[in-house]
């Protein structure tokens, strides 16, 4: 079993592995070119080694034949009517010539024979007197012939050529040959040469090949073809079978691997072999799936994605980087409202501490029998409610959730020193239609910038909280003595686990999630002022379709009921 990036792959053993059998293969493949190079270099000199040797036989015999002495010899022979004297040409000049150019060329034999073809000159005098053992019409006939025969010496390259007369005619013929051991003399150290030759090629072929298969083991990891096809087939599967996005980059920077997931949260097109730093991607992204960060956050086409890096070692050879990507959107945006569920349940909580207390002073007060006391308690109770927050201008909003929800903030506010107000030019007619949108926006900004006035020198510390009707729109703008925005983005997130308190306005995820929920309700979320000697920052944001025409429900106070 094989184990590649948490994908397991059986490995069959009761074969060899694939490098293996192609290096077997291609040693094959070159044993046998190499067989066949040497077969036909071999046939090749053996038949150039037979030609030298017909050349030369035919060359010797040419050259005896024009010889002055054994033309008139022959001719004379020929034409004698008696036959010729064995004993006499054993001891004769034919003989003698003959056995000269035997000895000085290294011939087999050199034979003259005349019209009738009997042997004038042997290199067995025994035989001379005899007929010729091979066939000589042709040769008589004014033919030269070049041939292997084999005659009574044993097999021999051997040239025949006439001996012509005076006149130009035929009267006998020069035979010279060489035995086939002397033709073939250089063979066998030729045929080492070439073995020679032959065994350094495939040696050479071996070397090169072993380097090749170690090369091949290197750049597929060891892993086989058939066990690439499964590792394909299991990772498409995996990759694209899960909800987060995978992206891989190697160590140049270029994308390597990128699941259906990753395409469509990062809005990428077939990422796939280009470079990272092209595809347009934030600098957070790009950072943390090269490795200089091993984790990040970002808003991308309206989305917040969560980004965790691992880097990929392989026999402590680093191979690049997977970038994991996740949607936190939804997780975000329930977060935010289950924080404003938060707040305003500690605000009822608070209200009904307070009710308890002042249900306490009532019935002391009527145990006491001061009932008149207790009435007009209870009076001034109703009329301005069982709570008294401390936001000042709370009374300007008439919509009851904005009133109940700006004073739980305002209550969360003072608990770290901080005042919340409502400005003067607030004013909403109608009731809001979008609580859940409306808190997570205002509740964002409220947040944020309770936290700057907190963190900052200035005293008192305040957050202003400015509330208009735009139409079916809400505008709110938020105001607060912190230290402002200067160098800062508030629509850029900070990283996870990064929990400096100095960094406030917007470098967690509240102010991109809201001012992306505002987007889709066809406002936006900006800064008006980046702060300066009298405040800090300024920022606003504008709510579409927040806002019902229907007048806010509201609880008649005693004094309306009389």
């Amino acid at each position: 079993m094989i184990a590649h990036e948490g994908i397991t792959v059986s490995r069959t053993t009761s074969r060899p592995r694939f490098a293996t059998r192609t290096l077997l293969l291609h040693l094959a493949t070159v044993a046998l070119v190499v067989a066949l190079c040497t077969g036909v270099y071999l046939v090749l000199a053996v038949q150039q080694l037979r030609a030298e040797a017909e050349s030369t036989a035919l060359g010797i015999a040419r050259t005896l034949a024009e010889d002055p002495q054994v033309r008139t010899e022959v001719a004379r022979i020929s034409s004698a009517q008696e036959t010729p004297d064995a004993e006499a040409l054993r001891n004769g000049d034919l003989q003698r010539i003959a056995s000269d150019v035997s000895d000085s060329t290294g011939a087999l034999f050199v034979v003259i024979a005349d019209a009738d073809g009997i042997r004038l000159a042997h290199p067995t005098s025994s035989r001379i007197g005899q007929m010729v053992s091979t066939p000589f019409e042709e040769v008589l006939a004014g033919n030269e012939v070049v041939d292997w025969q084999t005659g009574t010496l044993g097999e021999s390259a051997r040239a025949k050529v006439p001996v012509r007369d005076e006149a130009g005619v035929p009267v006998g013929e020069v035979s010279v040959g060489f035995e086939r051991t002397g033709v073939f003399d250089d063979l066998p150290p030729l045929l080492a040469v070439i073995g020679a030759t032959a065994a350094g090629a495939v040696a050479l072929a071996i070397i090169a090949f072993l380097l090749l298969r170690r090369r091949w083991e290197r750049l597929t990891l060891g892993v086989q073809p058939e066990e690439l096809v499964a590792l394909v087939q299991n990772q498409t599967a995996v990759l694209n079978g899960v909800d987060d996005g995978v992206l891989a980059v190697d160590v140049t920077g270029v994308v390597r691997v990128s699941n259906d997931a990753a395409d469509r949260m990062l809005g990428l097109d077939s990422p796939v072999g280009h470079p990272l730093a092209h595809l347009g991607l934030p600098p957070a992204v790009v950072e943390t799936a090269t490795g200089r960060r091993t984790t990040s956050t970002a808003v991308v086409d309206r989305r917040v994605l969560y980004f965790d890096s691992r880097p990929v070692i392989r026999d402590g050879r680093p191979l690049g980087d997977v970038l994991i990507v996740r949607d936190r959107t939804d997780l975000i945006a329930l977060t935010e409202r289950l924080e404003t569920v938060r707040a305003v349940t500690a605000a009822l909580r608070v209200q009904r501490h307070e009710f308890a207390n002042r249900m306490h002073v009532v019935a002391g007060l009527i145990d006491a029998a001061r009932i008149d006391d207790a009435r007009g308690f209870l009076d001034e109770l109703v009329e301005r409610g069982s709570v008294a927050f401390p936001v000042a201008g709370l009374d300007l909003l008439s919509d009851p959730f904005l009133h109940s929800f700006l004073g739980a903030k305002g209550i969360e506010a003072g608990e770290r020193g901080v005042a919340l107000r409502i400005a003067d030019e607030t004013q909403l007619i109608g009731s809001v239609a979008e609580p859940e949108d409306v808190a997570a926006v205002l509740g964002n900004l409220v947040d944020n910038a309770v936290t700057a006035a907190a963190s900052g020198e200035r005293i008192p510390r305040w957050v202003e909280v400015a509330v208009l009707g735009d139409g079916d729109a809400l505008v709110v703008t938020v105001a607060d003595s912190g230290p402002g925005l200067e160098g800062i983005d508030p629509m850029a997130p900070r990283p996870p686990g990064e929990d400096d308190p100095d960094r406030v306005h917007g470098h967690g995820l509240g102010i991109p999630l809201a001012r992306d929920i505002a987007r889709r309700r066809g406002g936006d979320l900006w800064v008006i002022d980046a702060g300066g000697e009298e405040h800090g920052a300024v920022l606003a944001a504008r709510i579409g379709r927040a806002v019902s025409d229907t007048p806010p429900q509201t609880t008649p106070t005693t004094k309306e009921k009389q």
